[in-house]
Order: structure tokens, then sequence, then C-alpha cells
């Protein structure tokens, strides 16, 4: 068997690298496209050699642009990029793999379908409901193209039915809880250390004007689980400059240290409004590796964030989350309060300092063996 993945953002470098895993010592023939949407080292290398995902055997180098832009770039690229003869020896792919729902799903879909060649979606079936989010529109189109659609809970295999779409679709779980609870049990109990772009951790504008600064120690700066971990970068919370410092003064207002891990996207946007971002309890940093994002929620006494999948990464690492939106994909997260949807800015420390959630049980997002049912699936349906 024949597949190409192809990739472009962080969440789904943490998917491949469960699929790269589960295709290694198979016999199978494994291809690797990145489009390059998330053009940061930190948002794209340092995920490659922190998970042992497999060099690229393409890298399109299309990086940032506004959606039709990047999209269309990444189209045009991959209409020669899916059938070139040197990928496979001449042979076309059985299948093209698409991963969640970014620009680079969509571009990878549409390619794949007018070239007629097979289309997978992995984490297929998730609905938000808010047509504003351009992810929603993105996964929704790619599930409707594709052949097969993997889906990784109970209710996107039901959302999937649907919409009409139940003789494509297979329940296999959530691969992104396989590199997870592999990391989690990594990382768990060793010293936390922030490295990568960005300000120093705690930095102060007399620091960084001094120079480069060295990332601290989280767990000596603040002690054990006495901080917040936050992340910011949809449109709906950084787009509109009074939107933004809203988010910026409630996060700087929380009693907690709050440690930013500040997305290119969030810095740029901070910048132009001129929002200082290194201000109350805000301590910023860039980006991290995966396995250091893990620590880092493992060590908090919460998270913050308008992220989809850090919803469920932290309802999988059972630490509180609030999420700066008015929907989540992950309706799971919610249950116990482990979740909690917090649009207005203002309502953010309540939130936050929420009681305790309470204990859940069962594994809504699988057994951690997922990646291992997408080979299989893709392999008895070539």
């Amino acid at each position: 068997m024949k597949v190409i993945s192809v990739v472009g953002a962080r969440p789904q470098f943490v998917k491949l690298a469960a699929v790269a895993e589960a295709f290694r010592g198979t016999g199978h023939e494994h291809r690797i496209v990145h489009t390059g949407q998330h053009y940061d080292a930190d948002l794209s290398d340092v995920f490659f050699a922190d998970l042992r995902i497999p060099k690229p055997d393409v890298h399109l180098g299309i990086g940032s642009g506004g959606h039709g832009a990047q999209t269309g770039a990444m189209l045009a690229a991959l209409d020669d990029v899916l059938v070139d003869d040197t990928l496979f020896g001449g042979d076309r792919p059985d299948w093209v793999l698409v991963y969640g729902d970014t620009n680079s799903t969509l571009a990878a879909a549409v390619s794949a379908v007018k070239l007629h060649l097979p289309l997978a979606h992995l984490e297929a079936g998730l609905r938000s409901h808010n047509r504003r989010m351009p992810e929603e529109h993105n996964r929704v189109l790619t599930d409707h193209a594709a052949d097969l659609l993997l889906a990784p809970t109970d209710l996107a295999v039901r959302n999937l039915a649907g919409e009409g779409l139940a003789d494509r679709t297979l329940m296999v779980g959530d691969v992104m809880t396989d590199i997870l609870l592999r990391v989690r049990d990594a990382v768990d109990g060793k010293p936390l250390e922030l490295t990568g772009e960005g300000e120093p951790f705690g930095a102060t504008a007399a620091t960084s004007a001094a120079g480069p600064g060295r990332y601290g120690d989280l767990a000596d700066e603040l002690g054990t689980r006495g901080y917040l971990v936050a992340t910011i970068h949809r449109p709906d919370n950084t787009d509109d400059p009074d939107r933004l410092r809203a988010v910026v003064e409630a996060l700087a207002a929380l009693p907690l240290p709050v440690v930013l891990l500040a997305h290119p996207r969030l810095r740029d946007k901070a910048a132009a409004a001129g929002i200082p971002l290194r201000q109350g309890a805000l301590r910023v940093t860039g980006p991290l590796p995966y396995p250091q994002m893990v620590r880092a929620v493992l060590g908090s006494r919460g998270v913050v964030t308008d992220s989809g999948g850090l919803q469920k990464e932290v309802f999988l690492l059972r630490r509180p989350c609030t999420t700066l939106r008015t929907e989540t994909e992950w309706p799971e997260t919610l249950d116990g309060g482990w979740n909690r949807l917090c649009p207005e800015p203002a309502e953010l420390a309540e939130t936050v300092l929420r009681d305790t959630p309470t204990p859940v049980t069962g594994h809504p997002y699988g057994d951690g063996h997922a990646a291992e049912k997408v080979v299989a699936a893709l392999a008895d349906r070539t």
C-alpha cells in the first residue's frame, strides 16, 4: 500500500507522529508532504524532531497568507506533487490521507479528488456548528469529498451519519491521544524547561533591552502547580483590537501567574494594536516543543485557550480548561466541568477559579491505539 500524508500545521504534526509510527515496520510505503502552512520553526521543525517524525519527502514552503491565497497556492503545488512519479517509483498513491481542519486539509482534499485519488480524512465528523470558523468549513467540505471518513469519537460518527455519510465512516479513535499518552508518561515528574522563540519567560522590558535572557525554570519560579497556561490565536479573539485588548487584560488580571505561549499570530496582532503582552500576571514565552507543552500543562493549575486540540489534551491530562469561545468541537471535554466555555473576557476570572471538576470515567477518545486502526483501515480498503 502506498499512502501520502499531507500536513502543514502544528496539531497535524502530532497526529502525523502517531500515524508515521504505526506505519513503521508494516511494509507499506508512507510519504509525507509538508505544505509549510506553519512556517515558524517552533511550530514546525521542532515537532518533527521531538516526536521522531520522518523528514518530509516534499516541503512546499507555502508559508503564511490570507485564506484564499494560501489555500490556492497549496492547491496549485499539490496538483503536481500528488502524482509525482518520484514518490512511488512511477506508481500512483493508493490513498491521500489528510488530517483535521486546516487550509492544508482542504487544499489536499480538493487536489486529491480532482486527480481521482482515493481520499481519507482523519479526524472526520467534528462539528462546532459555528460557521464563522474557517476550520468548520474546511472540515465539512473535506468530509463530503472524502472516500473514507476516520472518526475519532462516537459523536463524530453520529454527525457524519446525520449528513448521509454513514457508509463511508469508520470509528478509529483519536490519534492525538496515542501520542499524548506516550509523551505524558515520558515527561511526568521531570523538571519543566522553557525554550523557544520570543521573549524569555518572565522577561521585562528592561531585561529584554539588555539582550536575550535565559528561559527560567517554571517550577522554581512559581512553585509546583502555582500557575496557569494560556494560548490565544483564533481570529475571533485576535482580529478585533478591542476584543484582543479585553482578552489580554483579563488574562493579566488573573490572581495566578499566567504562562502565555504566544503564537506568532498573537504577537503580530498585539504589536499592531499597541497591546503589551507583558503585563500583570502574564509571563510570555514562545510556542513550546510538544513534550515541554505537555509538561507545562501537567504542572499547571489549569489552562485558558481558544485552541481546539488543546482543549482535548488538557482534558486527557485532567487539568481544568477554560475555553474563550462560544462552542467546542470536543463536547466530551465538558463532562464533569473539566472544560468550561467562556466567551466573555469579563467572566474569565470567575470561570478559571471555579470548583474542582468532577472525576470522569471512560475513554471517549480511544485506547491509545487509534493510529494502528487507521493503517489497518486503509490497508483493508486498498
